[in-house]
């Protein structure tokens, strides 16, 4: 009797330590901060707009670079992702927001990820090599890289989802302005490019 008490401690153990572990917190997902409703006007019609980006780039999760430690580094918040790809998020942005566009847009995403300067120092970077065609005869009407970036309010993943949905306001604005001083930009046709209110 003594022996098969023994035997049964470690049992009831475990089975204590099982119900009381703690349960592994599910990681909470974002975006830019603006509902995505598509436009469905019962056409099939290619988007505007087409963002690429190298395969690293085509993950949800959210990237981080210590400077002052480990510049060369990339890490990952454990419990904030982005509900998509960046890529993805940024392209239905801008598909999203355009009625009728001038242009046909192809964006290559090469830098999307927070930088920390110091441990409580950072900010978000986005860089993306931009090009216009005509939408008519596919003639290339200019390109552009664009370099941006964006302080973040708090040094956390927080402040980086925060940053970013600013960033993408500003690309936008950045875009819009660009593409306005295009050689042979239509001006006061009242067509609208890309709206500049995400």
């Amino acid at each position: 009797m003594r022996y098969s008490s023994v035997l049964l401690l470690p049992v009831i153990a475990i089975g204590i330590g099982c119900s009381i572990a703690p349960k592994q917190q599910q990681a909470a997902l974002h975006d830019f901060g603006a509902p995505y409703s598509r436009h469905d006007s019962g056409q099939s019609a290619k988007p505007a707009v087409t963002v690429t980006a190298p395969k690293w780039l085509w993950d949800n999760r959210i990237r981080y670079r210590l400077l002052y430690a480990a510049p060369t580094q990339v890490r990952f918040y454990a419990l904030d992702r982005w509900i998509a790809a960046p890529p993805e998020l940024l392209e239905q942005q801008l598909v999203d927001d355009t009625k009728s566009l001038d242009y046909l847009l192809n964006i290559r995403l090469l830098d999307f990820e927070q930088q920390f300067e110091s441990s409580d120092r950072a900010r978000v970077i986005m860089r993306f090599y931009l090009e216009a065609y005509a939408p008519d005869n596919k003639v290339l009407l200019g390109a552009h890289e664009f370099h941006l970036e964006q302080a973040t309010q708090t040094p956390d993943a927080a402040g980086a989802v925060t940053a970013f949905a600013e960033l993408v306001k500003q690309a936008e604005d950045r875009i819009q302005a660009w593409l306005a001083r295009l050689p042979g930009t239509a001006k006061g046709n009242g067509r609208s490019r890309i709206s500049s209110a995400l």
